[in-house]
């Protein structure tokens, strides 16, 4: 029994942040220190979170500590709490009266705060350490913000690639270019995708499996399902999955990665966002295999730097962003955007096929490409005008790689355009925060909206669908598309002033006043509920 006395330092270690190299662990001693992990049911309910994500964080959190129990890590491991993850390090620290609290920063603002909360309350130092899983400190990204009327993530993954030399030739870029996104487009035609190499996935073994009973009756009433489950829940599984992704799928990745088929959820995806978020897998280690795999004549060079960008750039630039304007950036609202979220968004009962597809498998597997967040769920959301706090509180709830960290900027800022306008101006706190009052500009810089001609593009989803993408008024007319106008109604004067938007206003404004009304009052009827969209 470890007594008061004999603890110098509690390393507190969360659920995503399962690996052994992180700041946490500089100087530990097994003979002085003690690690506390916690399940806390407030991580799971303070959203619905979905059953597959539930399972993913807690089968990877048993596996990482059944390794520290394996190399004799002194560990206090608490399973079952019902409580906050706050309340349950004050009874840690009542019982082991620590000397000080060490713990890498957490990928979350309201943890953060309240672990903070805690210590300072129980008068033990607390010790919040850099994380070394990113490839940009906070700090280097608010030196790169400093000074800047707006932020742009082309501009930092190109400091990225120059500082980490990554797809380089001497000075320049390989092959001449820095962005190879033009040749990155393809949709997948009439014929489809063919037949996709199947991806890597794990069967649950003993310690999984007694997850996936206690989340079903646990947390039956949480959103999703089980059957399915198979993510990568260890650091060989983990390993095993990147390595599959760069042999099977990465050489097409490129040409068809915003293109969508109906069920074919994984096409050629990595499926290792959430091995990465849970730091079971480092970006560098990702990156270098890629590049590798590009250098080797493996992969052309527009898969390796579409796929790079996701993780060197887009990545590292929305985690820059989350700590530089958080707390205020979750009540961003530019839009005044306030209808509810549809309920079918936790159903799938919905009779637009592309919706009814990238819902259904998102519950079925928590999981869904990034087109399918950003072109489907996410921009009906927008066009629609549901509350950006719904949106992300959905987004947060139902993927297996949502941490609030990389969810929040890019359903808030990219998805729902909500940071559009002038950013509020944080305290800044020299030194803890990195935060810098000079930097303005939305995530995007233009709202990310289409008709529902776009999807038909991409996708076969628009066959046999009881809508017309081409339509914009009409019963037949498919409700992106009229919302679609709807929206640069609605938002006219807000989006002339930006010249990404100028056409997209021009053609507005070819629109007859007559038929602009129709659409007008059909978008109301669907924010009314008065047109059926049941399954």
């Amino acid at each position: 029994m470890t007594t008061a006395s004999a603890v110098r330092h509690l390393v507190v270690v969360l659920g995503d942040q399962l690996n052994r190299d992180a700041s946490a662990w500089d100087g530990f001693d097994p003979a002085r220190d003690r690690v506390w992990m916690c399940e806390a049911a407030g991580e799971a309910t303070h959203v619905p979170s979905s059953q597959q994500r539930i399972a993913v964080f807690l089968s990877a959190m048993r596996h990482f500590a059944a390794a520290l129990r394996a190399d004799g890590v002194p560990l206090d491991y608490v399973s079952g709490h019902e409580g906050d993850l706050a309340d349950a390090l004050a009874g840690a620290l009542a019982t082991h009266a620590p000397q000080r609290v060490v713990l890498t920063e957490p990928g979350e603002w309201r943890v953060r705060q309240a672990l903070e909360q805690v210590a300072a309350v129980a008068a033990v130092p607390i010790d919040v350490r850099e994380d070394r899983h990113f490839l940009c400190s906070r700090a280097e990204f608010a030196r790169h913000a400093r000074g800047r009327r707006q932020l742009r993530m082309e501009f930092f993954y190109r400091e990225m690639r120059q500082r980490h030399r990554v797809l380089m030739d001497g000075d320049a870029p390989a092959g001449g270019q820095w962005n190879y996104d033009a040749d990155n487009r393809e949709s997948f035609g009439r014929q489809g995708p063919g037949l996709v190499p199947p991806p890597l996935r794990f069967e649950p073994d003993a310690i999984t499996r007694e997850v996936l009973d206690l989340v079903r009756t646990r947390y039956a009433a949480h959103p999703g399902r089980l059957a399915s489950f198979g993510w990568p829940v260890t650091r060989a599984q983990a390993l095993a999955a990147l390595q599959d992704f760069v042999d099977h799928r990465l050489p097409d990745f490129g040409r068809w990665q915003d293109a969508m088929w109906d069920g074919e959820p994984w096409l050629y995806h990595s499926l290792v966002s959430s091995a990465l978020n849970l730091k079971l897998l480092d970006p560098r280690e990702v990156v270098a295999a890629v590049e590798a795999a590009w250098r080797a004549g493996r992969v052309p060079l527009e898969a390796a730097e579409g796929y790079i960008r996701q993780v060197l750039g887009w990545r590292e630039y929305v985690r820059g962003v989350y700590w530089l304007r958080m707390p205020g950036y979750l009540g961003l609202n530019g839009l005044d955007a306030h209808e509810p979220l549809p309920a079918f968004y936790w159903s799938g009962r919905t009779a637009m096929r592309c919706l009814a597809d990238a819902i259904g498998q998102t519950l079925e597997h928590g999981y869904a490409h990034h087109i399918q967040r950003l072109m489907v769920t996410g921009l009906y959301a927008l066009l629609l005008g549901v509350e950006p706090r719904e949106v992300h509180a959905w987004y947060l709830a139902v993927y297996v790689d949502a941490v609030e960290w990389v969810e929040l900027p890019n359903t808030l800022g990219m998805s729902q355009h909500a940071d559009a306008g002038p950013w509020p101006v944080p305290a800044v706190r020299a030194g803890r925060d990195g935060g810098d009052d000079t930097a303005t500009g939305p995530m995007a810089s233009k709202p990310y909206v289409a008709t529902g001609q776009y999807i038909a593009r991409m996708s076969n989803h628009c066959r046999g669908c009881r809508f017309d993408p081409a339509q914009r008024t009409g019963e037949r007319a498919c409700p992106y598309t009229t919302l679609y106008w709807d929206f640069l109604a609605r938002h006219e004067a807000q989006l002339a002033a930006n010249p990404r938007m100028a056409l997209q206003v021009k053609n507005l404004r070819r629109i007859d006043a007559d038929e602009l009304r129709a659409i007008r009052e059909r978008a109301a009827a669907l924010r009314r509920g008065e047109v059926a969209l049941d399954a």
